[in-house]
């Protein structure tokens, strides 16, 4: 499986809960943060949920 850095770059005030729940379950909690998520197809759909919010890099 494939590694990505996933990095919150904007900040999640003003959007809609479903999106702040997923940063959550992402683990991102404030703008600059990273976390190391495997590239599996459950992370590819909360990454796509949140794209505007975040970017993300191959580790």
């Amino acid at each position: 499986m494939e590694t990505v850095i996933v990095t919150q770059i904007k900040s999640s005030i003003g959007i809609k809960k479903g999106q702040k729940l997923t940063l959550a379950a992402l683990g991102l909690r404030r703008t600059g943060q990273q976390r190391k998520h495997t590239l599996t197809p459950q992370v590819k759909g909360m990454i796509y949920d949140v794209q505007h919010l975040v970017r993300v890099e191959k580790a």
